[in-house]
C-alpha cells in the first residue's frame, strides 16, 4: 500500500520579530506571532514531508529546498503542529481561505496565490483558523 498523500499546514511560532532570508525571495521581515504554512504532498513520499519539515525544524536537516525550510529552520522559530487532510487537493483553497502573511510569493512558486504563508499575532487563533480552513475545504 502506497503513502498516503493530501494537504498540510505546518504552524509556526517566532517569538520575536526577525529579519530571515527567503531563498530566491531574499531577505524578509517576520513579526513575531504565528505562521500556517500549507502545502501538498501527493508525491512519492506523501504526508512523510511532514516528518522531513519537522526535522528541518529541530535542527536533524540542515538542507533548505522550500521556502519554508527557512522559516523552519531559523533557531528562534518553533513548529507547534500540523494539520493534515488526507487525501484532499485542498492546498491553494485552505492558503486564500488563511489569507496572505508578510512574505509575499511564499511557498507558491507553482501557482497563482499570493502566499501560501499566512500571519496571525496569536498562535491559538491561528490554530483555530487552520483546522476551521481546513474542515471548510472538505465539506465542500
Amino acid at each position: 500500500m502506497g503513502k498516503k498523500k493530501g494537504t498540510y499546514t505546518l504552524i509556526f511560532e517566532l517569538p520575536a520579530p526577525h529579519a530571515i532570508h527567503v531563498g530566491a525571495l531574499g531577505d524578509s521581515e517576520f513579526p513575531a506571532g504565528g505562521y500556517a504554512y500549507t502545502g501538498s504532498a501527493f508525491g512519492p513520499g506523501g504526508l512523510a514531508r511532514v516528518d522531513r519539515h519537522r526535522r528541518v525544524a529541530a535542527g536533524e536537516r540542515d538542507a533548505r529546498h522550500w521556502h519554508v525550510d527557512f522559516l523552519a529552520g531559523h533557531p528562534d522559530s518553533s513548529l507547534r503542529t500540523a494539520v493534515e487532510t488526507p487525501g484532499e487537493d485542498i492546498e491553494c483553497a485552505v492558503a486564500r481561505r488563511l489569507g496572505s502573511g508578510p512574505v509575499d510569493g511564499f511557498g507558491a512558486s507553482d501557482c497563482a496565490c499570493p502566499s501560501h504563508l499566512a500571519y496571525r499575532e496569536s498562535i491559538r487563533s491561528l490554530v483555530d483558523d487552520v483546522e476551521t480552513a481546513h474542515e471548510a475545504e472538505v465539506r465542500r
